[in-house]
This record gives C-alpha cells, structure tokens and sequence, in this order.
C-alpha cells in the first residue's frame, strides 16, 4: 500500500495498514514486536535508525504512524498513559504562560493543571461557560494555550472546536482538544482547528481493558519537535507490547465505536424520563444543551451516557446492585462499565468546586459496551428498580 493509497483511504481501512506492512523478510502480515532495550551498532553512531528502545522502537514508531494517520494529523507520539501524554503537551509551556480550560475536564487533567504545573509558573483558569466568548473574555497577552475536551468527563458538554480555534489562534495560542471520548472514528479535531489531539489510549483506541497508554497527534510537524524531545528526555514512554496491543486497538475502532453508539443511544432513551433519575446526558437525545453542535462536530454520539439520579442514595444503591455493567474506573472498553466520579474518577477536585460545576454525588457515568443490547438494559432496569 503506497503512502499516496494511505491518505485517500477512510479511517477504518488506514486503521488496519498503516503501520502494518509486512515484514521484507519473512511476509508477516502482522510485524514482530521488537522487545528490545537497545540495538547493535557497527561503529560508534553507525545504526539503522534506532539505538535505544527509550528514545525509539520500531513497535512504537508503526503505532505512531498509525495514530497520526487515523487522527489525520502531521505526526504522533505515543506514551505509558494518558497523563504523561498530557503532561508532554503541558511541558511545551514556559513559566508565566497562561492555559485556558473548561472546567468539566478528567479529574487527572484538574490535577495536573492546578497541583503539578502551577509550581513551575504555569497559570490555570477555568471556564463553567461552554460559549466560544468565555474564552475570548479570558484570554489576555500571557495565554498560551486552550484546552478542551469535547465532549467533556463526566457531563458529556461539547464545544464548539472550530470557533474557539479561531480564538486561540487570533492570540497567538494554540488549541488542545482531548479527543479520548469521541476518537478520531467520531470527530477529527485537527480538522476542525485543534493543534494538538490528546488520547488516552487506555479507552477507546485500546479498546479492551487490558493496557495504559497515552498518545499526542500535531496539526503540525513543528510542533512534534518540543513533544518528542520530552518523550524522550522523560522517559514517559510505552513498552512495545503495551504499543502491539494499542496498534492491535485501532484495527477495530471503527467496528467497535459503531456498537458503541448504537447500544449508548438506545440506552439514553431507555433511560430517559425513567421516574428515579432526573436526567439522562447523551449528546445526541435532543434534551442535549449541546445537541445541535454534538451533530454538527460529530458522526455518533459515542458511547458515554451520563445519568443524575434525584437522590444520591438511589445512586449508590445502583452502582452496588449492577451485575452486567461492572463498577469500576475508566472507560471505552468493550464491556459496560459504571463509574461514581465524585468519589472514584473526580475525587482530587475539590467538593465545592466539583459541585459547582454539576459532578454530584448523585451523577453516575456509564460507559456503554458492545454486549448485548437487551442484556444491558435488562440488568439496568433490576439496578434501578433496587435503588
């Protein structure tokens, strides 16, 4: 498949080649995983590309190409997970510089912002508005970078990507859109104006529970050079069999990202008016606040669905009685998973400010599998009706 065939093709066809062409020796249709730490050289600097499994593997570089493909984007690197990803991006900062953020973002993401990166000058403001102009009443000559997630973790809001772009880029910032909730199967933020794509590819683009990982895709190839330079002098990189079972991921994203949302859909509605809760967040039921937009952005509504219950007690009592879904941390595996983020994925953000912003005690996140769909809703209704 030649490099021009791999940049006409659509996602879920690049998803599977790109990357993955045969070994010239042996005809595998599946590359060997370089397990390796270092590689021989004929003479002092005389190598073939590589020299050290921390600064680059060739299990790493297919998944790399792999995810800049599917992202669209001018290049890729990848990471042990998802924070180190983030905080590769966030190392391209320099102390004094301003980020700007929406406050619904991963409890991790929060963490980072106002308890690691403060302490080396870095000034994090959050915004509760989704509107583009909340960023613009924000922005002043320190702003640097915005940052977004879209949809958000866990109230699944989303923002206009292209509208604040243009924002950060008439200040002379750049965009971030962490992309881990919809992927590049549903919506492609270098498309619409983001710099820079953050993953954490432990969700959806693994896909099965089973390895942490964290990638950072660029719109453009100068800005991989401050990125890769922090991969390696940090060290926070992936091993090459977490890189495998990433890169074995994406092979299935499209396939699976369907069921995904199929399922997420027919549960948001199923849930929906159901006399204990008192709503359901899915960004493509039309009570979406953002439900215009999610269509507009988006080709699914993923396969997060949101669910506020009308008293905490009934909440708790759910995530203790459901026995398909598992009560658990994380996401965007294929199976269901149920996750209480005010005490589990959001607890490092303070109550207060936690509250204010919508994540309750009362909020339950589910993260919608592939299984079947009538047992999935089946083994909801007996939690609910225990609640």
């Amino acid at each position: 498949m030649s490099d021009h065939t791999k940049n006409t093709h659509k996602l879920a066809t690049r998803a599977i080649h790109v990357g993955q062409e045969p070994d010239p020796n042996t005809g595998d249709i599946v590359p060997p995983i370089h397990l390796t730490s270092t590689f021989r050289q004929s003479a002092p600097g005389q190598h073939r590309g590589f020299e050290y499994s921390r600064s680059g593997n060739p299990t790493r570089i297919a998944l790399e190409k792999c995810l800049a493909s599917v992202e669209r984007a001018a290049a890729g690197a990848s990471f042990a997970s998802g924070s180190a990803a983030t905080a590769a991006i966030l190392g391209t900062l320099a102390p004094g510089d301003k980020i700007i953020a929406y406050g619904d973002v991963y409890g991790g993401t929060f963490r980072m912002l106002k308890h690691v990166f403060t302490g080396y000058g870095i000034d994090p403001v959050f915004t509760d508005d989704t509107a583009p102009e909340s960023f613009q009443r924000l922005i002043d000559d320190r702003t640097k970078m915005i940052w977004l997630e879209s949809p958000t973790n866990p109230l699944l809001r989303c923002l206009d990507i292209p509208a604040i772009g243009r924002i950060a880029h008439e200040a002379g910032a750049v965009l971030v859109v962490d992309n881990t909730f919809a992927t590049p199967a549903l919506q492609l933020p270098h498309e619409l104006g983001a710099d820079y794509v953050v993953h954490s590819t432990t969700k959806y683009i693994g896909g099965h529970s089973d390895v942490i990982g964290g990638a950072v895709t660029v719109r453009d190839e100068s800005l991989m050079e401050r990125v890769a330079f922090l991969q390696n002098a940090t060290g926070g990189v992936p091993g090459p069999f977490d890189c495998y079972l990433q890169h074995r991921g994406i092979k299935t994203l499209a396939l699976r990202m369907e069921r995904h949302c199929t399922n997420a859909m027919a549960i948001a509605e199923h849930l929906d008016n159901h006399p204990k809760l008192a709503r359901v967040v899915y960004p493509f039921l039309p009570s979406h606040p953002d439900h215009d937009l999610a269509r507009r952005q988006m080709c699914g509504g993923g396969g997060m669905v949101t669910i506020v219950f009308k008293e905490t007690q009934a909440a708790l009592k759910f995530c203790e009685n459901i026995r398909v879904f598992a009560l658990a941390e994380s996401l965007g595996g294929i199976e269901s998973l149920v996750c209480h983020p005010a005490i589990m994925t959001h607890a490092s953000i303070p109550k207060e400010i936690r509250e204010a912003r919508g994540v309750t005690d009362s909020l339950v996140r589910l993260s919608v599998g592939i299984e079947d769909i009538d047992d999935l809703k089946a083994d909801l209704d007996q939690a609910l009706a225990k609640a």
